[in-house]
Order: C-alpha cells, then structure tokens, then sequence
C-alpha cells in the first residue's frame, strides 16, 4: 500500500490520536446514557495500528472497539465494504488476512487531524496561515510565550549537595557549570564538576559507571554510547522517577527524546542536541551567481568554482582527521546517501525498541559506503591543505577565517560563525542542510548528550538527581544557553521564543529540518559494538581517502574487522568466564 502525502508527522499524527482516545474518554464515563462510538474507536485504532505497521486482527479490532461480536462485525464488513477497510495476507506462508486502513481512509483521518491540529492551534493563540503550520502537535509551547529568565530558587538547594558531575570539555558545559554555581555559590562548587575531552571522557565515563568510589550522581554520554553503557547494566533506568520528575518528554522534539531511550526504556535526558550541516558563503555564492547545492555532484561542482588556492580560498573545509572524526564524517556521507553502517529499521521514530541487536547485519561494504567515500575523494581534492588533519574545531576556523567557500558543521560550533568578534564571516553565512546522493532523501544526523546516573546509584536518591538533571534541562536553562551563543535547544518552548529567535537564525533552521521529518538519529547506531567499529572505521577510511587504499578493499577489510568484533563480543556473553 502507498502512503498518501501527509500534513502531519506518523508522530504528530499518533499524539493525535493519543488526544482524540484522552478527550473521548471522560465523556463516555461521566454524561449518562452515553455509549463508546464504535465508528470513533474502530478508525482511531485502524490508523494506529497503520502507524505502528502492525494490521490488527477481527478479533482484536472488535474488542478495542468496545462493542459487541455482531455489532462490530456488522461495522466492520460495512467498512470492507465501502472500501474504507482493506484485507492484506497475514504472512507469505498464512491464508488467513489482517486488516488495515484503505489509503482513502487515512488520507480522510489526516485531513480530519489536520484540522483538529489548527483549531487547537488558534485556540492556543496562533494566528492562522503559516504560523498554525508551524505549530507541531504535542509540543508544549505557545509562540507568543516568552520563557522567564532562570532563577536560583527554580531548584532547592537539598538537590545540589554532594552531586559530582562528569561532562564533556564543551562551551555549553562550561557555562552549563558556570550558571549552576553562580546560581547556588557555595553549594553547587566548581570543583564539584569533572570535564574531559570526548576520548578521554569515553574511558573515565567506563570507570565511573562502574565504581561507587568515583562519587559521580552524573555522567555524560556521548548519544552513540548509549546501547554499550545500558547493555552493561552500567546505566539507571529513569522510567519510574521521570513520572514524578518536573521535566515534560512532550516538550522535546520525539527523534531527540528517543536517544536517551534503549529497547524501551529511558536511560538518558537529552542535556543538548547539535546537527551536522552545510554552511556556505553567501557573498561568494551570489558574486558567483551559484545556486546552493542539494546533492553531492552540485556540492563538488559548486566547490571546484569557487577553489582559488592562489588567493588561499579553498572550495570546502570539513572533518578529515584520523580516527573518530573521520569515521564520523564517512558515517555522515553514508546517511545521505541513504545508508547506515549497520543495517536498522527506520521507519519508526521509535526504531530502537524493537531493535534486534542480537543479530547484527552491516552495510559498509555497500553501495552507500562507496558512494559516501567516492564524495570524500572528491572533498579532498577542492579541501584546504591539512584538511587531512582537520577535526571540528580546525575546519570551523578555517571557515571562519574567511578561508573556505563552504564547510560542514555542527551547529553546535556554527553559533560561533556569528557571535565570535574575529569571524570573518558574521552575517555572511547561509545554513543549509546537508547535500544527499542524487535522488536520495534529505537527512540530517543527530548528535550531543545525554544526562546519565549511574545504575549503583540507590532509587531513593535517584530521583533528587533527576530533579536536579530536570533543572539544568529546563526551558528556563535552556533559553538562557541559547541567548549566550548555543542554538543547541530541542525543546519546542524554547524553539517558539521570541527571545531564543532572536539570538540566532541556526535555532529556527534546525526546529523546521525536525519538524520535516530531515533529522536523523540512525546514522551512528548506539549499539554495544559501536566504539569499536568506530575506531576500525576510522583507519580504513583515512587510507582509502588519504593514503590510495582502493575504497573497494576497505570497506570489505572494514566490514570483515567489523564482524570479528562483532562475534567476540557474541562469544563473551555466552561464555563470560572465557
């Protein structure tokens, strides 16, 4: 069946849903003499399960809509019959079939949500037109609302004492620390803060999560890491504290809540989330007359224009260095052209719950890693000098200095391109998302932290932490990182600011790529393996790119490294004495 075009995300789409079940409920409860709708219940559940790409059965579709056997199955044939129902096979080897909604079926129950969406959106003071388009359903904000600045009583001082944190060596963390003590002075020290760099807080966060002794109440984890750390038992699961914490998972965009989330179970809270995309030189691009590029072929075409080395202007920076960050980049380049290293579901926001990680299949030994490592030799030859050294914070200055037409970033980083005073490119800058394999789909990956407490933590003290977690998460904290030069906010009261507007174009460019659907959390699977292929990743693609490795050969000795960690770590659970 072909999905009709949608107003709405499969996630707005089942808050709908969620809402119409909530607001259905107490009127069949507490008027007299109301009834269920068996109509109402019958298509809510139709489109959810179309949602959920699970088709229901007779059975199973006449309970859930709480009506009788021969009710509902009167209804039901009904529906078959008018076309609004569909019957598809159970499986290749059933004769029996499930039911579904027809494609006419959904397209009518979108354009209904549509409009409920609308009318509630003028109701929460949007006006109509664009404005209502912007309001995504579910988020708990309000356009005209302006966040109130943090105060220091926001948090009791009980929650601060004795609480070690362990963070990566950022500007967001550091004035992430800086805000805390300022705010709670003698409580909440400086000193009561642990910053590492990325590679040394990977093997303190391994001490930490497992010794008491370390003291930790908080350790960051880079988003990938998760899956290792939760599948160690390493991390607290915070599903039973979040129900009475003061932090609202509504409120965060669903792709970004769903990275702290491991086979159903929340371990972390995103503290900040930063994108990777293409920032280009307007003055260059309009002096030259160029369109901006969408797809790799244009990016080089665009770059090999606008490389003037004798002038020391150079067509395109990025993150070339060995190791971690070239793997990053090449995992990256995969996605936009519509790959993964390993092999997952996508077509749920909620993919990594019923994620199989027993069985791991990879693709980087496929035709998106070549494509993806064909565009990085490209790269290369219209890149900076160096650039085979370049990691993020050397490609952003070699932009910022004026010296590269074009430059993938974090946006994280890129807030520097406009508030830093020795930019040579403030207020000349285009932010654009990142160029695919032609014909493939816009996508834009994910990265950032999550807010971890470890698993020997005691549950009474659990939730003190969370509540502390909740305030450095807060609307409130997060407004004000975001006016200091951080458009790092994935929160949609923050996004619909006036104030955190204000401060930068990056914050609204990144609120519509996720809520379009571009934005990306597959592109570094955070399974248990993945440090290690990561660093295997990262050689085999430095040679193929730097050294004339043919790309051929390293994806495969890349794919076949990859499978031996793979089996080791398969063979370690099933025999840990070994």
């Amino acid at each position: 069946m072909t999905a009709p075009t949608r107003k709405l995300s499969d996630h707005e789409l089942s808050r709908v849903i969620d809402f119409l079940r909530k607001i259905r409920q107490p009127f069949d409860a507490g008027i007299p003499g109301a009834k269920p709708d068996i109509t109402w219940n019958v298509v809510l559940e139709l489109v959810d399960s179309h949602l959920q790409q699970r088709p229901v059965d007779m059975s199973t579709l006449i309970e859930l809509s709480q009506a009788s056997w021969g009710t509902g199955n009167r209804l039901v044939a009904r529906m078959l019959a008018d076309g609004l129902i569909v019957r598809v096979p159970r499986g290749p080897r059933h004769k029996t079939t499930l039911l579904a909604p027809s494609e006419r079926l959904i397209a009518d129950f979108i354009d209904y949500a549509t409009a409920v969406k609308a009318h509630l959106a003028k109701i929460f003071g949007l006006r109509s037109g664009s404005e209502t388009e912007e309001y995504y359903f579910g988020g708990s904000y309000f356009a005209a609302h302006i966040i109130a600045p943090v105060q220091g009583g926001d948090i009791s001082s009980a929650a601060l004492r004795n609480l070690r944190f362990l963070l990566h060596d950022d500007n967001y963390f550091v004035s992430m620390r800086n805000m805390w003590s300022d705010f709670r002075n003698d409580i909440g020290r400086k000193s009561s803060f642990d910053l590492r760099h990325l590679p040394e807080l990977y093997e303190q966060a391994k001490i930490a999560l497992r010794d008491p002794a370390t003291a930790y109440a908080v350790v960051a984890v880079n988003m990938p890491w998760l899956g290792g750390f939760a599948d160690a038992g390493l991390l607290a699961p915070l599903d039973e504290a979040l129900a009475r914490a003061p932090i609202n998972p509504l409120d965060f965009h669903p792709s970004v809540w769903g990275t702290g989330r491991w086979k159903g179970r929340q371990y972390g809270i995103p503290i900040y989330c930063t994108v990777e995309i293409l920032t280009a030189r307007r003055d260059l691009f309009e002096d030259a007359a160029l369109a901006y590029p969408r797809s790799f072929d244009e990016t080089i075409a665009a770059a090999r224009a606008l490389h003037r080395p004798e002038r020391e202007q150079y067509g395109i920076s990025w993150n070339g260095a060995r190791g971690m960050t070239i793997a990053h980049a090449f995992m990256f380049f995969m996605a936009s052209s519509q790959g993964s290293v390993i092999e997952i579901p996508r077509k749920s926001e909620n993919w990594l719950d019923g994620f199989d990680t027993s069985n791991l299949r990879l693709r980087i030994d496929s035709a998106e890693g070549l494509a993806a490592l064909d565009y990085m030799r490209a790269l290369a030859e219209v890149s900076p000098p160096g650039v085979a050294t370049f990691d993020a914070d050397r490609n952003l200055e070699c932009f910022m200095s004026g010296h590269a037409a074009m430059s993938y970033a974090w946006t994280m980083r890129a807030a520097r391109l406009e508030h830093e005073l020795s930019s040579k490119v403030r207020r000349r800058v285009a932010y654009l998302t990142p160029p695919v394999l032609k014909g493939r789909q816009v996508t834009a990956p994910v990265g950032g932290f999550l807010l971890t407490i470890p698993a020997y933590v005691p549950a009474e003290r659990r939730q003190e932490i969370l509540n502390a977690i909740a305030w450095m998460a807060s609307p409130e904290a997060m407004k004000a990182h975001v006016k200091n030069g951080f458009p790092v906010a994935p929160r949609f009261s923050v996004c619909a600011d006036p104030e955190a507007l204000a401060s930068s174009p990056i914050v609204s460019f990144v609120d519509r790529m996720a809520r379009r659907n571009e934005l990306n959390t597959w592109s570094r699977p955070p399974v248990a393996e993945y440090v290690e292929i990561e660093r295997i990743l990262g050689g085999e693609v430095f040679a193929a790119v730097f050294e004339g490795k043919p790309p051929k050969r390293a994806l495969a000795d890349a794919e076949a490294a990859a499978y031996r960690v793979i089996r080791e770590r398969a063979a370690m659970r099933e025999n840990p004495a070994a």
